[in-house]
């Protein structure tokens, strides 16, 4: 059985958004689920038909390909298409599948789609993994921008009405609150701390005990997190302590 690929087409020139589409009929296994002539548009669609693949224009009235990422907070498997070659750095920093200069050519648009079944068909076989790992976020903080899985993640601290993620050497902030980004993230894998934070279990180095039967957790990077009461509860209870 063939697996089928939801796919959405986001351009804000009508001819270009034929020119995808056309390409595309070749390959039946890429089922067409909209198309969007902006980002608003776009991320209404996005989040709507939660698609595993998008073919994104850059250059969009009144915001770019880019900052529409920015808006997702899951983001599907991308392949820009843009009538400029100057972002093809900027396109692969964010961990672009691939990037098409329009018009497209056949040949060339073959290998982008083999190229896409590829991490596709890996990203169905690592969700059938206990923790989603694969999933990743896109994050634009000032003029940087980071496309990352959440398992490189280690820390989130709410910071009024923004967060800040750490990863790697990095950090980055974000507009949204710490509860909704809570709610996105996998139970088995991340831990409220505190009001103010969330860890990576992953990256727990040592347990200790702290004031008041409140736990203290150290990363591996060092960094030291003090669990609340509440969560220094629960956290034993969770594993057996």
């Amino acid at each position: 059985m063939m697996n089928m690929y939801t796919t959405l087409i986001i351009d804000d020139e009508r001819l270009a958004r034929e020119e995808v589409r056309r390409a595309l009929e070749s390959y039946p296994e890429f089922k067409i689920v909209g198309e969007a002539n902006n980002a608003a548009i776009a991320v209404d669609l996005i989040e709507q038909e939660h698609p595993d693949i998008i073919f994104l224009d850059i250059h969009m009235p009144e915001k770019s390909g880019f900052d529409m990422l920015e808006e997702l907070g899951t983001v599907p498997e991308v392949v820009f298409t843009t009538a400029y070659d100057q972002y093809a750095v900027q396109a692969f920093e964010v961990n672009a599948l691939d990037y098409l200069v329009k018009p497209l050519r056949e040949e060339r648009f073959a290998k982008t789609i083999e190229k896409v079944k590829q991490e596709l068909q890996k990203k169905e076989a690592e969700k059938k993994a206990p923790l989603g790992s694969h999933q990743k976020i896109f994050i634009k903080d000032g003029e940087k921008v980071y496309f990352i899985p959440l398992a490189e993640i280690r820390s989130i601290e709410s910071m009024d009405n923004y967060v800040r993620l750490y990863f790697g050497n990095e950090k980055a902030m974000v507009k949204r609150s710490l509860n909704q980004l809570e709610e996105k993230l996998d139970p088995n894998t991340f831990f409220r701390a505190n009001r103010s934070q969330i860890i990576n279990t992953e990256y727990i180095k040592e347990i200790h005990p702290y004031f008041n039967n409140k736990l203290q957790l150290v990363l591996t990077t060092g960094e030291k997190v003090g669990l609340s009461s509440r969560q220094s509860v629960k956290f034993k209870k969770r594993n057996s302590l």
